[in-house]
């Protein structure tokens, strides 16, 4: 099957959330089972000489975005088994960051065109137009419009993927024409219009053959008001069309045997070396160096949505078990100064990194023994698959993708990954958090098979490639 995978960012060329990651990883899946992949993103300006120097330009040519008719050049880089196609624009793609300009609407009309003209020129057949989030919402849109004057697309299927339906590419209607290059008979109740605006992930919904969600937990939760943002009537409205597939991780970079990152790598059978990494955290956080005391760590946007003001309510509660805590992000001010001021009251015991750092986030993954990741909404969520990998328990709120990918710990058959609590409550919180800091002081044999069970959980993107293989058969009936 041709799978031509559209998306606003791929691991590890450029990246600033999930997306990339899965744009990274499941494509790679897809192309191990024998498929022809090809994966289509902007050539960013963020795009490093490492990556640049291995790419062939392929043709440039003018595509059509209403009354516009900019350049579009081609580069192709091939790894891993997959082709990666960059499409090229400076004056839409040269930019200190991939998103939050004034033109974003225009500059992913744009890329939304490049992706269905391209096709064309190159004279390749995808089966399936796999888009992602609302930067490639038209491109359903669009394929409804093209595949009858591009020969390449006639009998292509469409498959569009919510990673976060709060961001959803919402513009005035006068953007239908002028801004889009769409006719009026788009803005209906049953395509693009939402409350007198333009809504481009309410359209692709719609005009997609299916839609997918990356948890099957985020699925149900999308038919209600709280986690729609205001679309729970259109995805009720689609729900025949919609299913969850829970994201994996790449589990040949998230390895904690082969992780250079580590200061010493180890594995379910080798577990000293996470003794190491603990020490060496530790020492890089400023926190008193001792292999008995639990170390909780977070690694997130600090942001309400991410349950962040439970943390900073209870952070006196939490200190007064006997723990160390340890904070990796940027956020609201608000959170980021609570996370200052702990770190001044509880020196040694309390490390607020108020930044983003790779390095770091390995360190604290691979070094931590508790992972707190209490969001208010998960669509899907990385980064507890990644701190079970490297034997760092989570405690989750029950909530999307957090629901379906940790198992509650019981303690009368050993069974789980991981601890979770439901309601959004910081003293709720802050029991089940007690609760796993008994365990790891009190019953280490347990805590050892907790460690074992959550390393050795399948997280790889195998299950959930066969699932969207089983999607692109219905709608292509290949």
């Amino acid at each position: 099957m041709n799978i031509l995978f559209a998306t606003s960012e791929c691991a590890p060329f450029i990246k600033t959330g999930g997306l990339a990651d899965v744009a990274g990883a499941l494509p790679k899946a897809l192309a191990k089972e024998g498929h022809d992949v090809r994966v289509i993103l902007p050539l960013y300006e963020g795009i490093g000489e490492e990556w640049r120097s291995q790419m062939t330009y392929l043709q440039c040519f003018h595509i059509t975005v209403a009354w516009r008719t900019p350049y579009c050049g081609l580069f192709e880089l091939r790894r891993d088994g997959v082709t990666y196609w960059f499409v090229d624009n400076e004056y839409y793609f040269k930019r200190s960051s991939i998103y939050g300009h004034y033109d974003d609407g225009e500059r992913f009309a744009y890329f939304s065109r490049a992706v269905v003209e391209s096709v064309g020129y190159l004279n390749w057949h995808p089966d399936v137009l796999h888009c992602n989030d609302w930067q490639t919402a038209l491109v359903p849109i669009y394929l409804l419009e093209e595949r009858h004057r591009i020969p390449q697309l006639w009998d292509t299927k469409s498959v569009f993927t919510i990673h976060n339906i709060e961001y959803q590419g919402r513009y005035g209607s006068q953007t239908l024409k002028d801004l889009f290059g769409l006719n009026s008979g788009y803005f209906n109740e049953h395509m693009l219009e939402y409350h007198g605006d333009v809504n481009l992930m309410k359209g692709a919904i719609y005009a997609a053959d299916y839609v997918t969600t990356v948890s099957p937990t985020y699925a149900d939760e999308l038919q209600y008001s709280f986690y729609a943002h205001g679309l729970e009537g259109v995805i009720s409205d689609n729900r025949h069309k919609l299913k969850g597939i829970l994201n994996g991780i790449d589990v040949d970079v998230y390895d904690p045997w082969s992780d250079k990152g580590l200061t010493k790598q180890f594995s379910v059978k080798q577990m000293g070396g996470k003794n190491n990494c603990k020490a060496a955290l530790q020492q890089m956080c400023g926190l008193r160096e001792d292999p008995e005391v639990p170390i909780i760590a977070c690694v997130s946007r600090l942001v309400k949505h991410k349950g962040f003001d439970l943390v900073s309510a209870a952070i006196h509660d939490i200190m007064g078990m006997n723990v160390q805590m340890v904070i990796l992000g940027t956020g609201d001010w608000n959170f980021e100064e609570a996370f200052r001021q702990a770190q001044n009251q509880y020196p040694g015991r309390f490390a607020a990194h108020i930044m983003y750092s790779a390095n770091l986030s390995t360190a604290i993954y691979g070094g931590a023994d508790i992972f707190l990741m209490p969001s208010i909404s998960e669509p899907c969520g990385l980064s507890q698959m990644i701190a079970m990998r490297y034997g760092t328990i989570p405690v989750v709120r029950e909530t999307g993708g957090l629901r379906d990918s940790v198992i509650p710990y019981n303690k009368f058959t050993g069974e789980g990954t991981g601890f979770s609590f439901a309601n959004i409550n910081a003293q709720e919180m802050t029991g089940v958090l007690a609760d796993a800091v008994n365990l790891y002081h009190n019953d280490k044999k347990a805590w050892k098979g907790l460690q074992k069970n959550a390393m050795t959980t399948d997280f790889s993107w195998n299950r959930s490639a066969a699932a969207y293989l089983e999607i692109y058969g219905w709608v292509t009936g290949k």
